[in-house]
């Protein structure tokens, strides 16, 4: 199969991944040898797949929270993940054959609606059941103030950034986050952020999340990581509903200090054991990014760092670029260098001159007499 024979590319979009397939119209006699992977991602990934002397059209799949793929959200309240793969007719090199597809899938969410059992003290106990359309819930990653609402999606080691998790503001259900995680989407490695009771593991990475007076936003500010092999990371989390009524949100936020803790997580032992926890529900949210090394600048970083350095300058003051200033030191050096030139050779022309009127002149032979002050004997 060669790379002009894989034009014809279509996708699946299944709920967990987004199934490939590569040359449909092929005819079984054509033979691929070579691979298929994700960008930016190495030979040892689980990502990447292999092929020996295929036959038809090339299977792939790609899965929606892991291998670089991405998302973002579509102004109609979906979801689009996004990926790069690149079709590599060689097992072991990378050459200039190679073809790469962006591949994009489209998710429309669906409304839900959850169940909680309240009971009604009345003369006969009847078991009611309250059913309220679920809150739509979803995190975003900001970078720096998140009222800026400037989602991160490249961004370099150290760059302020916020999670920001929140629910659709409505007055019957709340939040708590808890089990948050980063993972390298390779299935490699991974570190745990926030643990089951809501309180940071290790507060120079992440702290502890801050909760909105509505109890449906809650947001972390930390400095962007990575892991040292791969520059996409994703973050996950649970999201766990509480009613407001009857003070179901009042652990929001959890105590993170000493024996409150520990005290506040027997409590919550003995109400699950009733099992009237008051968790309607737990969501889990995930988000991803790509993260570079503080040294990995692109042109359009470069760019972005001349027009804001421009932009706070003195308006009368010029800004020249390093090749400008080269060229110009250059041509300024060559006018002095000229410029010497030039009075050497008036210097050299002057002393041809006098040597010439002086080698013309008389020379008196006999001595010099001035004969206002002479004397007779």
């Amino acid at each position: 199969m060669s790379p002009d024979m894989v034009q014809d590319v279509r996708i699946d979009c299944n709920s967990n991944e987004i199934a490939v397939s590569i040359g449909g119209d092929l005819d079984a006699s054509s033979l691929f040898d070579g691979m298929v992977y994700p960008r930016g991602l190495s030979k040892n990934s689980s990502c990447l797949a292999e092929f020996r002397r295929h036959k038809g059209p090339l299977r792939y799949r790609l899965p929606l929270r892991s291998c670089n793929t991405m998302s973002t959200d579509l102004n109609d309240g979906g979801v689009e993940y996004f990926n790069t793969i690149v079709v590599q007719p060689h097992r072991k090199l990378v050459t200039n054959q190679g073809r790469g597809f962006h591949i994009r899938c489209r998710y429309q969410t669906r409304d839900k609606t959850i169940s909680n059992a309240v009971n009604v003290s009345t003369a006969e106990p009847t078991p009611l059941t309250a059913t309220a359309p679920m809150p739509g819930c979803s995190m975003k990653i900001f970078y720096g103030d998140p009222d800026q609402k400037e989602v991160a999606e490249n961004v370099k080691i150290g760059d302020p950034l916020t999670l920001a998790i929140n629910i659709d503001d409505q007055p019957l259900y709340g939040l708590r986050i808890s089990d948050c995680l980063v993972r390298d989407g390779l299935g490699w490695g991974e570190q745990r952020l926030i643990n089951a009771e809501g309180c940071p593991v290790d507060n120079e990475i992440m702290g502890q999340f801050e909760y909105s007076e509505s109890k449906t936003l809650a947001q972390v500010k930390f400095q962007a990581h990575k892991f040292p092999y791969t520059a996409s990371v994703y973050y996950q989390c649970n999201v766990r509903l509480c009613l407001k009524t009857d003070n179901g949100c009042d652990d929001s936020p959890p105590a993170c200090d000493g024996s409150r803790r520990r005290r506040q997580a027997a409590d919550g032992a003995a109400v699950a054991k009733d099992g009237e926890d008051g968790s309607p529900a737990t969501i889990e949210v995930y988000s991803g990014l790509y993260v570079n090394e503080a040294t990995d600048l692109n042109r359009a970083d470069l760019l972005d760092d001349v027009s804001r350095e421009r932009a706070s300058d003195d308006p009368n003051s010029i800004c020249i670029s390093q090749r400008s200033f080269a060229i110009g030191i250059a041509v300024a050096g060559l006018i002095l260098m000229l410029a010497v030139l030039a009075a050497i050779l008036i210097l050299l022309a002057k002393r041809r001159r006098k040597t010439a009127s002086t080698s013309g002149s008389s020379i008196y032979s006999g001595p010099y007499t001035n004969t206002a002050y002479s004397r007779s004997s």
